[in-house]
């Protein structure tokens, strides 16, 4: 596999807060940058709300702020709204608990910017079935809050795609559990044939609490690690090809079994090493992975959806299964300092 530089895909916020910054240092032990998609209407705000970590992370090269109107071409808002129209259609959204509030999601990311008729008609399939309302600032669409998680998941997923056209390796990251959460109840919930079929994994966890360490000493120990850290990595990557080329239920069960303390030994090691580094400010932590698979056999409108939007690359090769997946860092705050 080519080796592009290993990108964090934060999200599904358009930045993270400053409760956050923790987590979002702990990314850095594993990837060589963390990536946020700002509309240019946001942008400072990354700054304004978490500046003693935004700041010398601009300044080192290490945050990579991705503009929509950029990043989301032509292929990647096509696959984003026949994915979305084709759940919508397939009744993933149908009977979804009533919402107080619609939350808004910048057109940007919606791909106003490429194709506004593609856009506006996604739009229009969501307004007809009171998902979402129309523009009230001009730059937002008011959307369900179930379905605006699961349109900024899928574009995560689509990023990894995008990414390799740009020899980047792109890695979806959230520390929001609700997120992964929402997208697999929405393609589990009834009338989906595929109910029966979705996995939702969380691999062994490690964890670290990374407050009081000063960002040059944890850039420190990134480079005196970096080869572990990056096998870890790997690891998860090649289980979740295997996974991907499991042909049934009752056999990714027995690979999820079997692949677990092999990973857990793993993480193992990572937490060894960086208690010998840092002797403070560590608590337990966790780097798993979450991830979803859906059976692409006859009759299974969400697999061919995610198929048919090309959510998976092709290092994954043929398949009977199409993996979407998350790296999980989950910080337990309570946990001593």
């Amino acid at each position: 596999m080519t080796n592009y530089p290993d990108i964090a895909y934060y999200y599904p916020a358009p930045y993270w807060m400053r409760d956050e910054s923790s987590w979002v240092k702990s990314l850095l032990v594993f990837f060589d940058q963390v990536a946020i998609l700002l509309p240019r209407y946001m942008y400072g705000r990354h700054i304004s709300e978490d500046p003693t970590l935004v700041e010398p992370l601009e300044d080192n090269g290490l945050l990579r702020v991705l503009d929509p109107t950029e990043w989301i071409d032509e292929k990647m808002a096509n696959q984003l709204a026949n994915t979305v129209v084709d759940l919508v259609t397939n009744g993933a959204f149908d009977n979804l608990p009533k919402a107080d509030h619609f939350h808004e999601l910048s057109q940007s990311r919606m791909g106003y910017d490429v194709d506004v008729d593609l856009a506006a008609g996604l739009v229009d399939e969501l307004q007809a079935r009171d998902l979402a309302r129309p523009s009230e600032d001009g730059v937002s669409i008011p959307l369900h809050p179930v379905v605006r998680v699961t349109i900024l998941v899928l574009l995560g997923q689509l990023s990894r795609v995008a990414g390799v056209e740009r020899e980047l390796a792109v890695h979806p990251c959230t520390d929001r559990i609700d997120a992964i959460h929402d997208l697999v109840a929405t393609l589990s919930r009834d009338p989906m044939p595929s109910h029966h079929n979705v996995i939702a994994l969380d691999l062994e966890p490690v964890g670290l609490r990374l407050d009081s360490v000063p960002l040059d000493e944890l850039l420190q120990f990134r480079t005196e690690h970096r080869d572990a850290h990056k096998a870890y990595i790997r690891n998860l990557q090649r289980f979740m090809r295997e996974l991907a080329g499991t042909d049934s239920l009752e056999e990714r069960e027995k690979v999820l079994l079997e692949r677990r303390q092999e990973i857990a030994d793993a993480a193992h090691d990572i937490r060894r090493s960086t208690l010998q580094s840092f002797r403070k400010s560590v608590a337990s932590w966790s780097l798993g992975l979450v991830g979803s698979a859906w059976s692409l056999g006859t009759g299974d409108p969400v697999g061919l959806a995610l198929s048919g939007a090309s959510l998976i690359p092709n290092f994954f090769g043929d398949s009977s299964a199409v993996t979407a997946y998350s790296y999980l860092f989950q910080v337990q705050r309570e946990l001593g300092k």
